[in-house]
């Protein structure tokens, strides 16, 4: 039975799950019917970061343009250009055994691609979520539904995973931010173009 989070609360992914290796982070999304007059793209991201809290190289940025992190720990399933249908809409796949040691944590994003342009935000999307199952036995680990009211924000941190005296725990993040994937790249020390 997978654990409900709440935001802000946080829990052990190994603590319970000794020997776990591979995990699937996935993240979904409905659009609400407002009419923008322009179809909505959500991309999910990951950011791998060291205890800075920045990522230490451009690699360390995994979506739609750089779908796996070289040392194999991290890698993207792809775009989905529409977020039709339910479950999962986009899944990174983890493999903790691959993890290299100065990554010590890594955010899971979710943007809204051309936010600006066609006037989108995360105000027309509703039934976010992010959750992660155990990649080998299909077991669903925790879900965390974000229930958030976001009027204005075309960008959001759906959870992070961190290590934390050796344990690889998830925090249930849930928070939007303005500027889009651009304003998480710099933030997270990304640099953009």
């Amino acid at each position: 039975m997978p654990v409900s989070l709440s935001k802000g609360q946080k829990i052990s992914l190994t603590k319970d799950n000794p020997g776990l290796k591979k995990v699937v982070v996935g993240l979904g999304w409905d659009v609400n019917a407002f009419d923008t007059g322009a179809a909505f793209d959500l991309d999910s991201s990951a950011f791998l970061l060291t205890d800075a809290g920045k990522v230490s190289k451009p690699e360390d940025f995994v979506f739609y343009g750089n779908l796996s992190h070289p040392s194999g720990a991290v890698s993207h399933c792809g775009d989905n250009l529409t977020g039709a249908g339910a479950g999962d809409d986009e899944q990174v796949k983890i493999d903790l055994s691959k993890m290299p040691p100065q990554i010590t944590k890594i955010a899971f994003t979710v943007t809204i691609h051309e936010a600006e342009q066609r006037r989108q935000n995360f105000g027309q999307v509703n039934n976010s979520f992010i959750r992660i199952y155990n990649e080998e036995t299909g077991e669903e680990i925790l879900r965390y539904d974000l229930g958030e009211d976001f009027s204005i924000e075309t960008a959001a941190v759906f959870g992070e995973l961190y290590k934390h005296n050796g344990e690889w725990k998830f925090n249930a993040i849930g928070s939007g931010y303005q500027g889009g994937l651009a304003a998480l790249c710099a933030s997270y020390g990304v640099d953009v173009e």
